[in-house]
């Protein structure tokens, strides 16, 4: 009868995130950047790339990231939505273990519990590739980001950041483009 249930919980979740990338099994444990260093990776990030989730619909992504005070990371994530507004979710990281200091745990709201946010690669001046994974029972939920310090990233790094992305299972088929023209985005500029 448990297993019933468990069943049941499931497919109810998988119906009801549906923007979200549901997938069989478990999540993977993919390495993580080595030495990561969290002073290295504050500032802003322009979003390059994105599977798709509930929460983030827009275009011209940013995240910005500020030191609130010691172990603590501000997130401010921004978007244009398509009727000209914009979108901010403020939040909070944290490192949960100190000897793996990549994987941080982030929140937005007292409400919810934190999320994996996990930096696979980052060379603190152009590229960071995120990935985040939470398991639900028989299936895994997934979300990653590759993101930028400029609107736009050479196509040859964000090639070899999706090949790490595929190396763990993740479809480049679902990886969508985030809009980062100038003009269209100038809105988040004033």
């Amino acid at each position: 009868m448990k297993a019933v249930q468990a069943l049941t919980l499931t497919l109810l979740l998988v119906a009801g995130a549906s923007t979200q990338l549901l997938k069989p099994g478990k999540c993977p444990s993919p390495a993580v950047q080595a030495n990561f260093d969290a002073s290295k990776y504050l500032g802003k990030w322009y979003g390059i790339r994105k599977l798709p989730t509930s929460f983030q619909k827009g275009q011209c992504s940013t995240a910005n990231y500020t030191l609130k005070g010691p172990g603590v990371i501000g997130v401010l994530n921004s978007e244009l939505l398509d009727d000209g507004t914009i979108s901010s979710a403020v939040g909070s990281a944290k490192v949960k273990d100190p000897a793996e200091p990549a994987k941080l745990e982030v929140s937005f709201s007292e409400d919810s519990p934190p999320g994996p946010y996990w930096v696979l690669s980052s060379d603190y001046d152009g590229h960071s590739l995120v990935y985040s994974c939470t398991d639900y029972g028989l299936f895994h939920k997934e979300l990653s980001w590759i993101m930028s310090r400029e609107a736009t990233l050479p196509e040859e790094t964000t090639e070899k950041l999706l090949n790490i992305l595929s190396s763990i299972g993740v479809s480049m088929d679902k990886m969508v483009p985030t809009i980062q023209d100038e003009s269209y985005c100038s809105a988040m500029n004033e």
